[in-house]
């Protein structure tokens, strides 16, 4: 009699009910595996007897065979801690987590992420990063005076700014100062409105064109435009490269134009949405994702058997 193979068990973290973890949920009953989603808040630890028993509201993590970590919601600096050591610990016992919590860590901060990516030798934007106003208000002045200020934290284009007045300089930055936020002040490239997504699966790397005439944002959700292109072999060796670096097996690598010559890494995300990706794709990236979460899955239990 032949065994039947146990269907890969997938914990979803933090995908929430909406369009994206719709895309899971139907391309893991069509790849023949199981599916269940939790929230961080609801991520728990038990230890005893020298163990730790670590659970969610879809059950123990030891029942799932891998985790595949979408967006951490906002918390204190307690709750953030607990919540990458929970996944830390799962990691430990030679469980897969795609992403894994180190390079969460890592890709979640734009400097920490740009910094890795200068050092291999990759054009990213000019870049200060300072912890009081006056330092910043330097900063926007030794950056030629038309910046773009951004989260250290953060993503899909919410509370990007670009700032090319003294003034509203000095508001934004008094405001960071007041609220404890360290300011990232980046020098504006110009065009705008111009970049190209590389985005990886494993070692498949998808490319997006997007623009916007309204905006030098080309965030979808800020009404950019996508359009599916044929990946050069320099780029898709940089994005592999850099991916691998950090640690990152699903992700995205953000280029943007640049008038004066080389595109320019602007941003590495560990938590990319693909909603305006898939409109101009015709396979489901969802089914992709699904796929390279049960390769790693079944790698990992071979490697343990």
């Amino acid at each position: 009699m032949t065994a039947t193979r146990m269907p890969t068990r997938i914990l979803c973290l933090g995908a929430g009910q909406g369009w994206h973890s719709s895309q899971l949920q139907a391309a893991a009953e069509a790849c023949g595996c199981q599916l269940a989603g939790a929230t961080y808040e609801s991520l728990r630890a038990h230890l005893q007897d020298g163990k730790a028993r670590l659970e969610c509201e879809a059950g123990l993590l030891s029942d799932f065979h891998v985790v595949l970590a979408r967006t951490m919601p906002a918390g204190s600096f307690e709750q953030i801690t607990f919540r990458l050591s929970i996944l830390h610990a799962y990691a430990d016992a030679a469980a897969p987590i795609i992403n894994p919590p180190r390079a969460m860590e890592i890709a979640i901060d734009k400097f920490a992420t740009l910094d890795r990516v200068a050092r291999l030798g990759y054009p990213v934007p000019d870049t200060i990063v300072v912890q009081s106003r006056s330092e910043a208000l330097e900063a926007f002045r030794q950056l030629g005076g038309d910046c773009v200020v951004k989260p250290i934290f953060g993503g899909e284009g919410r509370g990007v700014m670009r700032v090319r007045d003294s003034e509203l300089a000095w508001t934004v930055f008094s405001t960071l100062q007041n609220l404890g936020a360290v300011a990232y002040v980046q020098r504006f490239v110009p065009p705008g409105g111009r970049d190209t997504r590389l985005l990886v699966i494993g070692d498949e790397v998808l490319g997006i064109r997007r623009s916007s005439d309204d905006d030098f944002r080309t965030n979808v959700s800020t009404g950019g435009n996508c359009e599916a292109i044929q990946v050069a072999a320099s780029d898709r060796a940089m994005a592999l490269r850099i991916c691998a670096d950090i640690g990152l097996t699903f992700a995205a690598v953000d280029l943007i134009d640049s008038s004066d010559g080389a595109p320019r890494v602007v941003e590495v995300n560990a938590i990319p949405g693909w909603k305006g990706a898939q409109r101009v794709m015709g396979d489901s990236i969802a089914q992709r994702i699904i796929r390279l979460v049960m390769e790693r899955s079944l790698l990992a239990r071979r490697n343990t058997a």
